[in-house]
């Protein structure tokens, strides 16, 4: 029962990313409160203090603690300085109003700093709004400096002592998530299994989800290995074993919907948000094989969940399964089952490398011909992967044309509108107008994006004024239950955070009301204006970012589309040259960054496809597409996974003559990214016979493994062509007919 409420809890919150921040913020506000409360500071300071250790714990985003340490020593005195001259300041206006849009410019431009600039912004900007919001006068200073110092210290004490964050046991905690994913993506292909008529559409999107879940956590693993892992190839065995986890999951799925399907289903279906299942019925064969293959995906999720010493019974279902790679105990049904027999046998194999690449060497004594058979190939695997080369860096834009420079220019601009705007809604509150303007523009690149943001914050805002009102209610003049409740939303507010932003804005505005109850200064008003401040800042957002070296929505996923074709072009090039027997690449490090790519790209089109959008037609061809790349991405995985292969694999030789047979595929992705990229390119997608056609049929000696790619290559390569093309359709890009 406690493995299966840790695997959940893994698989709900990879690497405990979220609960550890809730953590953390709540043991440093509660251990600042319980310090300052000792040396007998008043409300206004406990106030100060809690709030101060809040922005000093979620700031400090650097993944080493070394690095953490020393950002965190810096923010001191930028904090103390900030709250300083917000004291000063705050009976001269004109001086002040003017400060405040120097700090918000200056804190948007240390973005371009990194980790590091960025924390020190966030600090000193927001304390200097904590020094407006507390009422803080420069003869109060003294107080508010040992505050703001027990506040830091007691952030450090939370962050290396109490909730410690190391990071070879992050990476650990992410490697359970992937576990707990991919167990939970093995259940929902069982569910697809035995799903009737009228519960195929949610057993798709049950595995849809699973797939784009457990493609998350992969990709949270990727970003954490070089900090997490000894050495440089050691962090490339995991990457590797996870990429061949992900690959031979996915495909697990797609073959058993095939197989249910009256043709073979297309990879898109398992892309598409919203897409309808194919017409299905029945597993076809006996009914015999389906029950085995129901038994079958119950052993392979057991033992994907399953770590340490295996057992005689582990052993014997993960020699079960291996078999199947060597054609030992298929059944005798049709041909579309077998495959999905053979891919679980590909699947246990994959689980078998992740679990020797994650818990080290294996027990061997039980081993099965098939297993020393796949294990060998592991070995090989293994001694085959080195450390890459170093790339050159990318050149980055520089002046105005920096995203750092420009949202800097353009917050700078829409703080001035929302001084002025809040100075006439209230001399006293106006600092939650440029709050909200600064907050709807941070990670965000287009006006679309400020848009949605600064939506989503309003809504937020607008339930937890009522919910901030409700709880002033409850608690009255109770001050230690209040700073209780206060805690409570805290955490709740970062524990969903990367869920939903309107959820985070709601607890916030809700916690506001607590802390003015406990400031003397509620009132039902002040809780309505900070409402209407609100909505003043996120329209002074918009209208700075659409009017102000603006980025249109579509100029953005249109850079962001084209990046992602060329790195599709890249992996694809790659992979088919190596598969021609050209020199070996850093394939591994090319799809990570297709990955990258396609994340900015789908991040980047939440304004179009966002659910109160009235383009309707827009929005499902942004869903579209985003849903193509993704499938293109999954083919050209694979096609980089198998290249790999070649200096170990005794079943995979270079055919030289896939490089011409493929060029047509790179040379559309070109295309396409050129027509996107440049309105005056002209070239229209090619198309023409088949690939297995262009390569001489897939037909031959089946005991010829030498010189001749493998069927599932062949698939890969044609489901990869017929994609690109695909994806020239909803961008308006003319296809070519075909050559007689």
């Amino acid at each position: 029962m406690r493995a299966r409420l840790r695997d959940r809890l893994a698989a709900s919150d990879p690497g405990l990313l979220r609960l550890t921040a809730g953590l953390r913020t709540v043991g440093a506000i509660a251990l600042t409160l319980a310090v300052l409360a000792a040396l007998g500071f008043g409300i206004t300071r406990l106030v100060t203090g809690a709030m101060a250790a809040m922005v000093a714990t979620f700031s400090v985003r650097e993944r080493q603690r070394a690095a953490q340490a020393v950002t965190l020593a810096l923010g001191l005195p930028v904090a103390l300085a900030s709250v300083s001259l917000g004291a000063v300041l705050s009976e001269r206006v004109v001086a002040g109003d003017a400060f405040a849009v120097v700090l918000v410019f200056c804190a948007v431009y240390g973005r371009r700093f990194g980790d590091r600039g960025t924390a020190l912004g966030l600090i000193g900007f927001q304390l200097y709004f904590v020094s407006l919001f507390v009422g803080a006068s420069a003869a109060e200073l003294p107080d508010l400096w040992v505050a703001l110092t027990v506040a830091f210290a007691c952030s450090a004490v939370v962050r290396f002592a109490v909730v410690p964050v190391a990071p070879a046991g992050l990476l650990a905690r992410l490697r359970q998530a992937f576990r707990a994913r991919l167990a939970q993506l093995v259940s929902a292909q069982l569910a697809l299994l035995d799903a009737g008529p009228d519960e195929v559409d949610k057993a798709l999107e049950d595995v849809r989800t699973g797939t784009s879940r457990l493609h998350e956590t992969a990709l949270m693993i990727q970003t954490r290995l070089e900090e997490g892992t000894p050495d440089e190839s050691a962090a490339r065995l995991v990457q590797r074993r996870i990429a061949d986890a992900e690959i031979a999951a996915e495909r697990l799925g797609l073959l058993l919907l095939s197989a249910r399907s009256a043709e073979r289903a297309d990879t898109l279906t398992l892309h598409l948000p919203g897409a309808s299942a194919p017409e299905v019925g029945r597993l076809p064969g006996p009914e015999e094989a389906t029950a085995l293959l129901r038994r079958d995906l119950l052993a392979l999720r057991a033992l994907v969940l399953r770590t340490g010493a295996p057992g005689v019974a582990v052993a014997q279902m993960r020699n079960r399964l291996l078999g199947y790679r060597d054609e030992e105990n298929l059944p005798a049904t049709t041909p579309a089952v077998r495959d999905v027999f053979r891919a679980v046998g590909e699947a246990a194999r994959a689980v078998m490398g992740l679990r020797i690449a994650l818990d080290g060497p294996q027990d061997e004594s039980d081993d099965t011909p098939a297993t020393a058979r796949s294990r060998e190939e592991l070995d090989a695997e293994d001694a085959a992967i080195d450390a890459g080369e170093e790339t050159e860096p990318a050149e980055l834009p520089k002046g105005l044309q920096r995203p750092t420079t420009r949202a800097a220019v353009q917050i700078a601009v829409g703080s001035t509108l929302a001084i002025v705007g809040g100075e006439l809604l209230s001399a006293d509150r106006w600092y939650w107008a440029v709050l909200t303007c600064w907050i709807v523009f941070l990670n965000t690149a287009s006006t679309g994006e400020i848009l949605v943001k600064g939506y989503r914050r309003l809504l937020g805002t607008l339930f937890g004024v009522v919910a901030g009102i409700a709880l002033a209610a409850l608690v009255g003049r109770h001050t230690w239950t209040a700073f209780a409740l206060v805690l409570v939303l805290i955490f709740v507010m970062f524990y969903a955070a990367p869920l939903s932003y309107t959820l985070t804005s709601f607890f916030a505005t809700a916690m506001l009301g607590l802390l003015y109850t406990l400031l003397h200064t509620y009132s039902w008003e002040v809780l309505v204006l900070r409402l209407e401040e609100t909505a003043l800042g996120a329209a002074c957002g918009v209208v700075a970012a659409a009017l102000v070296l603006p980025v249109r929505t579509d100029r953005r996923t249109n850079e962001l589309l084209v990046t992602a074709l060329e790195r599709l072009s890249e992996v694809t090039e790659a992979a088919v040259g190596q598969l021609s027997g050209g020199p070996a690449e850093d394939l591994l490090d090319k799809a990570r960054e297709l990955d990258q790519a396609l994340g900015d790209l789908r991040g980047a089109t939440q304004p179009l496809t966002h659910p109160v959008t009235p383009l309707r037609a827009r929005r499902a061809t942004a869903r579209y597409v985003v849903a193509l790349l993704e499938t293109c991405a999954y083919h050209a995985r694979a096609l980089a996974a198998t290249a790999e292969l070649l200096p170990a694999h005794p079943a995979i030789a270079a055919d030289p003559r896939l490089r011409g047979a493929a060029g047509r595929t790179v040379r559309n992705i070109g295309t396409i990214a050129a027509r996107v990229a440049d309105e005056e390119v002209t070239a229209a997608v090619g198309t023409g016979p088949s690939i297995a056609s262009l390569l001489g049929g897939p037909d031959g000696d089946a005991a010829a493994r030498y010189g001749r790619i493998t069927g599932r290559v062949l698939r890969h390569l044609e489901r990869l062509d017929e994609a690109v093309v695909g994806l020239a359709r909803p961008l308006g890009i003319p296809v070519a007919a075909p050559e007689r």
